[in-house]
């Protein structure tokens, strides 16, 4: 079995030739939180849900905060190489085709977009529900044409003003593919944001060679 650093719940596509999905949860989450929507958005993708090893709120998270609610890019620098191996180890023992793609939300997308910036080669792709930039600093990342999707709610208490475009713009910066959205809504995956995730989703998931 894959080592258990982080709990994980594994669902097989019916696909095979399509790219993994390794699902993110957000803060007081867990592995289970995202395999109901990615079940949605694209139904024969295997589906990996990895769980955060920080305990948070009565659920998990992939790094700390601070009080003030900043992230603790320190830490986020510290856990991403334990999640990309992580999520290279596993996805080889299931057999899984390809690079995957990552869904992340909140706490799972920043941590998502860390592993685009510090491991370049790791993911085929990222839709990232809610994120704001993992680090203040760009960093001398090789994305070459990677694509994401970013998708922001303007009504969003969780997020200040221009946090989705401040990531969009290092990611570009760094050479991926973004595709970046405002939608008129609250920190909540709505409909909306299920439409055009699933439509970006079904343009790149052509499988690997």
């Amino acid at each position: 079995m894959p080592d258990p650093t982080h709990a994980h719940c594994f669902e097989p596509g019916t696909n095979t030739n399509l790219a993994p999905l390794v699902l993110l949860h957000g803060s007081g989450g867990n592995e289970l939180e995202l395999l109901p929507l990615a079940g949605e958005l694209a139904p024969e993708a295997a589906r990996l849900g990895i769980r955060g090893t920080v305990a948070i709120d009565g659920g998990h998270a992939f790094f700390h905060r601070f009080p003030d609610r900043r992230v603790d890019e320190a830490d986020i620098a510290a856990r991403a190489p334990g999640l990309a191996e992580f999520i290279e180890a596993v996805c080889g023992r299931y057999g899984l085709n390809g690079r995957p793609i990552a869904i992340g939300f909140s706490n799972g997308a920043i941590m998502a977009a860390a592993l685009l910036l510090t491991h370049p080669g790791l993911l085929a792709g990222a839709v990232l529900f809610r994120p704001l930039s993992p680090f203040t600093g760009d960093l001398p990342s090789r994305l070459d044409g990677t694509p994401a999707l970013i998708l922001d709610g303007d009504s969003d208490s969780r997020r200040s003003p221009g946090d989705g475009l401040r990531l969009a713009e290092r990611l570009v910066r760094a050479g991926a593919s973004v595709t970046h959205h405002v939608l008129p809504v609250g920190h909540s995956i709505t409909a909306e944001d299920k439409r055009i995730a699933g439509e970006w989703l079904q343009a790149i998931m052509a499988p690997e060679a």
